[in-house]
């Protein structure tokens, strides 16, 4: 990772057709250089000042921002005018903003679909993608996650996971969730939003995290995270099943340099996914790291990561 930097610039933008939604975006590194978007996971997740260090200050004008309802963006957790075609249409007024033509794209886990999303719209404004944990919100991701999958490898961390809903709802968790996370008690919210923040924080990493695992155990991020992924995948992704995959759509973009890395034990996003994109797109690099799960903050992946944008930055694209 390259060394730390501050924002050279920093503020809010209105979100695309939405008077409510503020979105706080950040833009680093060299005001001259090559442009490149940071997109991030959850949704929900928001940014950490620790994703600008994935690329070149000296080549790169790195440009983050907190997606509808994440991070610093306001209101938080709000899941109204909040869909994948409404981060996409926010990530064009980003770019018309900043008077960037066309920039690299970087998403890892939800950020990678987001990417894979945007450069599908608008393949004319992308250079190159940069992709981490490959996810497209099919319906089978989802069930290995959140229904039957993960829980076989991580069989304790489940048993918080499914405790704060009752047995006779736990054929379909994300919608017994999804009550939940929409209750008026504050107390109920919340302690779903702690609970499935923290299965995701849990299983993130090859070896858990406790840091991680502490971070689900804040009000705000819980809430943010929980409430808008789960708004995301029961209304799934607001696409079709597999649209990202399918050859028409990845024809858009197939002459776009791609880079993805996936982990090998990644439970989250499972490396069958990375592997069904490269079927329909033998174009792309794909790097697998032996000893990796999901986060992009393991070792493996990190150094990866940021040999991918050195890559892109070297292309002269």
């Amino acid at each position: 990772m390259y060394p730390p930097i501050k924002p050279y610039e920093s503020g809010f933008f209105q979100g695309a057709n939405s008077e409510k939604h503020q979105l706080y975006y950040e833009v680093s590194g060299n005001k001259e250089g090559d442009p490149v978007v940071f997109l991030h996971g959850g949704p929900g997740g928001g940014t950490d000042p620790k994703d600008r260090q994935f690329f070149n200050p000296e080549k790169y004008k790195i440009v983050l921002f907190d997606q509808r309802g994440a991070g610093k963006s306001t209101p938080s957790a709000e899941l109204e005018n909040n869909t994948t075609w409404d981060l996409v249409k926010d990530i064009e007024v980003l770019r018309q903003k900043l008077g960037v033509t066309k920039w690299h794209v970087f998403g890892g886990s939800w950020g990678s679909t987001l990417s894979l999303t945007y450069a599908q719209t608008h393949p004319d404004r992308v250079k190159s993608l940069v992709l981490r944990g490959i996810f497209t919100l099919r319906q089978s991701e989802l069930r290995f996650f959140y229904q039957d999958g993960a829980s076989h490898l991580f069989p304790e961390q489940w048993e918080g996971y499914i405790a704060p809903i009752p047995e006779s709802e736990r054929h379909d968790m994300m919608k017994a969730y999804h009550s939940r996370l929409n209750s008026p008690d504050e107390n109920i919210r919340l302690a779903a939003a702690k609970a499935w923040a923290k299965w995701e924080m849990a299983t993130s990493r090859l070896i858990v995290s406790e840091d991680a695992v502490a971070q689900a155990d804040k009000d705000d991020f819980a809430n943010a995270f929980a409430r808008i992924e789960n708004h995301y995948f029961v209304n799934e992704g607001f696409m079709r099943d597999g649209q990202l995959l399918e050859k028409q759509e990845i024809d858009k973009i197939r002459h776009i340099p791609t880079i993805v890395v996936q982990g090998r034990y990644d439970v989250v996003c499972p490396a069958t996914t990375a592997w069904a994109l490269k079927r329909t797109w033998p174009e792309i690099t794909l790097h697998i790291i032996p000893d990796a799960g999901h986060s992009s903050r393991e070792p493996g992946i990190e150094k990866k990561l940021v040999e991918a944008a050195d890559i892109m930055a070297s292309k002269g694209l």
